[in-house]
């Protein structure tokens, strides 16, 4: 939370040098470009590096586990495809709310050129691929240079069926394999954790970069940018209260009470793991066995992220929009694809902290600009709260449906 804020913090501070730098000498301001902003590009480049071991680790890491959690039983087995068809129905939800939103509420002209910018990493856009060349390109004849060229989609083929042929090898095989993907991971981790260090001195350029090139225009536009994508964030909260009603069939008279306390926790931490506790008594208050909870939520919490699916699409749409690229429907689909790998493998953290590492390949596997995240980083601190109600509200719900129990009052009440 400390670091969330001091790169918010630094990202205003350098946005405001900016504009009052080229208030007071526009000829300084430009000139001052060359020194300051390739301070911030050379951060950018330095989280971007992670992007495709730490997406090759987790994938294979987040099927593994996957697969292990569905051989654990029943019930397991229940709740991870509860999961899975939780986030794909989030994500559907996403491509076609995230398009209307934008067009009811348009971005002004001027700001959006303004924004568009200076965020950059717009330059020349390949041409929208054909069908054919989509579903050709899927499969890399080499996934090594798929690597070395960033091309994430089929990279991420690739990296499936080789995460799926661990799961059908033998215990210490498969356990081997894991475990060096797992270390791989965690190393990859301790990498962005030391970029992330010196997030507050890279957004800091690149806030006073934006805010010479786009101006005033700079502030507008990324106060859109964040109620867009809180607004899909609310939209995803509206729809775990919904299955919990019409689904799990939980009044909601009864399920936001049991709830009151989880949602303090998830606002005041915006972490999923930090709510558990609290979302094993909520559980307990709507009926489940505690022997389940204490089953699914912990699979929840390390498997099952709702809104990440939804809120990532988001973010590329709005980066697509902007820079006025037209998304195929094979794209979208390619798009939900890699972001539900994304939102299986990802770690319980912040949404700050894996922003870029949860968000470039899905922008990368549909053809946006990835370099406009390093800065929108800067101000997930707002969607990220977001992101947490809605996870602790559907990992709950989702708790209660693969329980499968009919829904009953907490031990001690009469029905």
């Amino acid at each position: 939370m400390k670091s969330a804020w001091f790169i918010l913090s630094a990202l205003v501070a350098g946005m405001f040098l900016g504009i009052g730098v080229d208030i007071a000498a526009p000829g300084a301001a430009t000139a001052s470009l060359a020194f300051v902003e390739p301070v911030g590009l050379l951060w950018l480049n330095a989280l971007k590096m992670t992007i495709v071991p730490l997406v090759v680790a987790l994938l294979i890491t987040g099927i593994t586990a996957t697969a292990d959690a569905a051989r654990a039983g029943h019930l397991a087995s229940r709740a991870v495809m509860t999961f899975l068809a939780a986030i794909i129905l989030s994500g559907l939800m996403s491509l076609a709310l995230t398009p209307l939103l934008l067009r009811l509420f348009p971005l002004s002209p001027a700001a959006a050129a303004a924004l568009r910018d200076g965020l950059g990493g717009g330059g020349e856009t390949p041409p929208s691929p054909t069908f054919s060349d989509f579903i050709l390109g899927l499969v890399p004849t080499n996934p090594i240079a798929a690597a070395a060229e960033t091309a994430i989609l089929p990279l991420i083929v690739f990296t499936t069926v080789f995460a799926f042929a661990i799961t059908r090898l033998e215990p210490v095989q498969r356990a081997t394999l894991s475990g060096l993907f797992k270390a791989l991971g965690d190393a990859m981790l301790i990498v962005i954790g030391w970029v992330l260090a010196l997030a507050p001195l890279g957004v800091f350029a690149l806030g006073y970069a934006l805010a010479v090139k786009a101006g005033l225009a700079a502030f507008g536009g990324l106060v859109h940018y964040v109620l867009i994508v809180s607004g899909i964030g609310v939209a995803c909260i509206i729809l775990a209260l919904l299955l919990a009603l019409f689904v799990v069939r939980i009044p909601l008279t009864r399920f936001i009470p049991a709830m009151v306390p989880t949602l303090a926790v998830a606002i005041s931490t915006q972490s999923s793991l930090a709510s558990l506790p609290a979302m094993l008594k909520a559980s307990e208050d709507l009926g489940v066995d505690p022997k389940k909870a204490d089953v699914v939520l912990p699979l929840a919490v390390a498997l099952f992220r709702f809104t990440s699916t939804a809120m990532n699409l988001a973010v590329v749409i709005y980066v697509a929009t902007l820079f006025g690229l037209e998304l195929t429907p094979w794209e979208m689909a390619a798009g939900l694809a890699v972001a539900v790998g994304a939102a299986l493998s990802a770690v319980s953290l912040p949404g700050s902290i894996s922003f870029v590492t949860s968000i470039a390949p899905i922008a990368t596997a549909m053809g946006v600009p990835v370099a406009p995240l390093g800065l929108l980083v800067a101000v997930e601190t707002f969607p990220d709260i977001f992101r947490t109600v809605g996870n602790v509200v559907a990992d709950v719900t989702a708790t209660r449906f693969a329980a499968g129990e009919d829904a009953h009052p907490p031990t001690g009440e009469r029905p």
